[in-house]
């Protein structure tokens, strides 16, 4: 009997041990199943007017960017990403809705200078995740307007933000330009967001006001909704003390920095003749980084800025892996443009040189163990791919309107890379003349003007692995220009008029010419 009954005690335990076990795989088995179907909270970083070889990990360890450093060591980090367009307000809505500019013709002069409609604004990634069940969050540079329907010209209306973006957007902090320009913030009873932004606050640097901003943001955010949070910082454009925190500067007032080998003293006399008389570019590098000591000036400034960046990037990985986030968090880092500083004879940004139109990027993903994501890519990018690869990363399908390839099979190494874009296009539609006109009511004859006297120079072109060609097609007879840019990454040698570089010459004018076709359709 007793036998018996040990006997019995002994099978029970047995099953409960089997039945506990059991339970524990099926909850170690939904969990696992759960973190495979759950919604990445996604992070879009955008700097502005950032060279891409003004950070570490592109190259120039003197700009002391450790925390993107080590984004890029953790994550893959893209060699061969392009701007679609090279200048901040087109370049903006291209990223967010995945269109060409000469597509969605929202931009500074006539007559690409329309307003974006909130019927493609409904388009854009931020609405398509909001859409999805997205937290979504704005803070800083909005660089365009959005209106009911598309008009011209696009002027800046920061009191617009609310009315048309108020329902995309959970948590907004914004405005046009500056951050002393006035906020524009929602929701309106924060009164933290309101502290952050009270005027006359005293060291608190604009940079540091986005990322306190940011922090926020992630602080109020919602345990069980996925989030995407886009912050478009003001730095690193301008360098008056006011858009800089100070203390920063200290460990880079006395640096001398390197100066890339095309940069130019003066003025360049091999540019093209309708660019030395007519860019903006041209008049800004006599009066910014034309001389040795100008040059240490603004890069000391540049490099401030950057580090200033570099800490807000450092303080959000770390908020998120307080908040136990980070591991299923993706970050992605950019910035709008690239900016010359001198180099080519410029500064500015726009027209279609390595300095201005490649893009830093970087992409981290923490759902993915660091031995499969710590790495070099060499894919062909374009910044008209950052929106369909972002509602794409969200498991959602980009809509038609979006033109601009996921790059997410080249990001988890799936990609074909054979079957591949070999060229990404790219082109430059701002005239600072018509910029000077731009409420003047008759700024269509004034651009035909341009064209028919020969100083318009507009361009496009496209960069393969390989080439970089350009052509400024509303010059007559028109101008064009070819680099091999593996054995001429300065660009200093235009191979357009050798003969023995005829063929290639004529394909890229050809792909040129298709991919400008496709990319207004």
């Amino acid at each position: 009997m007793k036998r018996t009954m040990r006997s019995s005690k002994v099978s029970l335990f047995v099953l409960v041990f089997i039945l506990v076990g059991c339970k524990s795989k099926a909850i170690q088995t939904k969990e696992i199943s759960e973190s495979k179907n759950k919604k990445p909270n996604i992070i879009f970083l955008m700097t502005d007017d950032q060279r891409w070889d003004n950070m570490g990990c592109y190259g120039k360890p003197e700009f002391n960017t450790p925390n993107i450093d080590k984004l890029a060591e953790q994550g893959v980090t893209f060699d061969k990403a392009f701007y679609a367009v090279a200048i901040c307000m087109p370049s903006r809505v291209t990223m967010m809705t995945g269109r060409y500019n000469s597509n969605h013709k929202v931009g500074f002069v006539a007559p690409e200078d329309y307003t974006l409609s909130q019927a493609d604004f409904a388009k854009s990634y931020p609405a398509i995740l909001k859409n999805a069940g997205y937290r979504t969050g704005f803070i800083g540079k909005v660089g365009f307007t959005v209106t009911e329907e598309a008009t011209r010209p696009s002027m800046p209306n920061n009191q617009l933000y609310k009315k048309y973006m108020g329902g995309v957007f959970d948590f907004f902090v914004g405005t046009e330009t500056h951050d002393r320009d006035g906020m524009i913030t929602w929701p309106e009873n924060d009164e933290v967001l309101q502290n952050i932004y009270k005027e006359g606050r005293q060291n608190s640097g604009r940079t540091l006001r986005t990322g306190e901003a940011m922090m926020h943001f992630i602080d109020t955010q919602p345990a069980n909704q996925p989030f995407c949070l886009s912050v478009s910082f003001y730095a690193v454009k301008h360098d008056n003390n006011n858009d800089m925190f100070m203390p920063h500067f200290e460990q880079f007032k006395e640096h001398d920095f390197s100066v890339p080998e095309n940069w130019v003293e003066g003025d360049n006399p091999v540019l093209p003749d309708v660019v030395k008389e007519n860019a903006r570019g041209v008049y800004l590098h006599r009066q910014r980084s034309s001389t040795p000591e100008m040059y240490q000036r603004l890069v000391r400034r540049f490099a401030t800025q950057g580090y200033s960046v570099d800490e807000q990037v450092g303080f959000l990985v770390e908020k998120l892996k307080a908040k136990g986030l980070l591991e299923n968090t993706i970050i992605i880092y950019t910035s709008d443009n690239g900016r010359f500083q001198g180099s080519h004879g410029l500064f500015d940004k726009c027209l279609l040189y390595e300095e201005s139109i490649k893009a830093p990027l970087i992409v981290y993903d923490g759902r993915v163990e660091a031995s499969k994501q710590e790495r070099r890519e060499n894919a062909l990018i374009s910044s008209v791919d950052m929106a369909p690869t972002i509602v794409s990363m969200a498991g959602l399908q980009p809509p038609a309107s979006m033109q601009g390839r996921d790059i997410t099979g080249v990001l988890n190494q799936t990609e074909d890379l054979s079957k591949w874009r070999d060229a990404v296009f790219m082109e430059d539609l701002f005239l600072v003349a018509m910029f000077n006109k731009r409420n003047n009511k008759n700024v269509d004859e004034i651009n035909q003007n341009l064209i028919d006297t020969n100083k318009s120079y507009r361009s496009r072109g496209v960069r393969t692995d390989r080439w970089k060609y350009i052509v400024y097609y509303e010059h007559t007879p028109r101008i064009e220009e070819l680099y091999d840019v593996n054995n001429d990454p300065m660009e200093q040698n235009n191979l357009a008029n050798n003969p023995e570089h005829l063929d290639i010459l004529k394909k890229l004018r050809n792909q040129t010419e298709s991919l400008y076709q496709k990319a207004i359709q």
